[in-house]
């Protein structure tokens, strides 16, 4: 991890999306164990360093988490869930032509990855440290997004709408568009979320050598 990714993540507040987790004590730790995962990396956190900041004992801690592991494997689940609702919630209003439900797909997935910086680096990056067993459940989920996207990926290259190699491929690159931006990405005047998303968009539809039609409908 860069220093200068790990100094920008500490000094932020490290939120999950409000309704992934109910209030109190379990949300509480999980922030704060979302910031310490993200700016130090899971192995360089330890159960003292978040009691500390929660003002818990650890045996405290463990009464809500049997292990440090756990608590990592439910904010990779989280993240998985938040950003396999979103993309969910983002195909409902895109119709039903691939090029606008990809880039329905393409905003959701930006803006995810820019609002909660934190979670999307532990979702991406610590998730290694888990077992098998513990990184399963989000593991089915993000597997169920995949499907998602091969689909339209499917059904955009059989109506001649997108031309590429090959639909796995395509997938994981698109879905790599968004893991960076946490590490270089703070919002501004000279580029506000809204036009990283555009951005981000007329990428995705470059890889897929599709057009959209100036007024912005499909082509």
């Amino acid at each position: 991890m860069s220093s200068l990714r790990a100094s920008r993540l500490r000094a932020a507040k490290a939120i999950l999306p409000p309704s992934s987790v109910p209030e109190g004590t379990r949300r509480r730790i999980l922030e704060v164990a979302l910031r310490f995962f993200a700016s130090e990396g899971f192995h360089g956190t330890s159960v003292r360093d978040m009691a500390k900041v929660l003002e818990l004992q650890p045996s405290a801690l463990y009464s809500h988490f049997p292990s440090k592991e756990h608590i990592l494997s439910e904010l990779v689940r989280v993240g998985y869930e938040v950003h396999a609702s979103t993309l969910q919630a983002a195909l409902r209003d895109a119709g039903d032509d691939p090029i606008d439900q990809i880039c329905a797909l393409a905003r959701a997935h930006t803006r995810l990855h820019a609002t909660y910086p934190h979670l999307a680096v532990v979702v991406n990056e610590e998730i290694f440290a888990l077992t098998a067993e513990l990184a399963a459940p989000a593991l089915a989920i993000r597997a169920q997004s995949m499907a998602l996207v091969l689909q339209i990926l499917e059904r955009g290259v059989a109506m001649g709408r997108f031309s590429i190699p090959d639909k796995v491929a395509t997938a994981s690159a698109l879905s790599a568009i968004g893991v960076r931006i946490p590490s270089w990405y703070e919002p501004s005047e000279a580029l506000p979320l809204d036009a990283l998303v555009d951005i981000h968009v007329e990428l995705t539809l470059r890889m897929l050598r599709a057009e959209r039609s100036p007024r912005g409908g499909s082509v």
